[in-house]
């Protein structure tokens, strides 16, 4: 009864570690090419190689140490270049100005 459950949860990990794969592989392809020279970071290419052989040893090869390493680098991913090709290609928040509240400009009560 234990390893079933146990087997239930390595399951759902394997599920959502191919899930974030897919997610930042979807990410990497959407951003500009230029915007990963911009922010200096490894190229577009780069990038797609490593997160797409990730897809591919979560979804083929189910070798835990493969799929931490591909964990790994889905958590780099998210962590370090798309906050940095979000800020070079202006998006997401923060494009407002420093006294900008979250309904538009704090005036201070005048």
């Amino acid at each position: 009864m234990l390893l079933t459950a146990f087997d239930g949860f390595l399951s759902l990990l394997t599920l959502a570690m191919l899930l974030l794969a897919v997610a930042a592989l979807v990410m990497a392809a959407i951003a500009r090419d230029d915007a990963y020279r911009a922010a200096d970071k490894q190229s577009k290419m780069f990038w797609l190689i490593i997160l797409g052989v990730t897809v591919a040893v979560n979804l083929f090869v189910p070798m835990l140490f493969l799929q931490i390493a591909g964990v790994i680098a889905t958590i780099v991913f998210f962590v370090d270049v798309r906050p940095a090709l979000r800020q070079v290609s202006g998006g997401g928040r923060g494009r407002g100005s420093s006294s900008d509240g979250p309904y538009g400009p704090y005036n201070g009560g005048r």
